[in-house]
């Protein structure tokens, strides 16, 4: 896997993760799902590239 993609891979999970905390906080369930959503973006996209990663070697 690209050092680049993992990264900013990560980057959208923590991001995704303090848009979630920042809302639960604030009361804000938009801005809770919208953080919630992003992490699972990450997640995801994390998964696919290990699977990209698994089948090259």
């Amino acid at each position: 896997m690209g050092i680049g993609k993992k990264t900013k891979n990560i980057g959208k999970i923590a991001e995704g993760k303090t848009k979630e905390a920042t809302g639960k906080a604030v009361g804000n369930e938009s801005l809770e799902g919208k953080g919630r959503a992003q992490k699972t973006k990450g997640q995801v996209k994390q998964v696919i590239e290990k699977g990209k990663d698994a089948f090259r070697h």
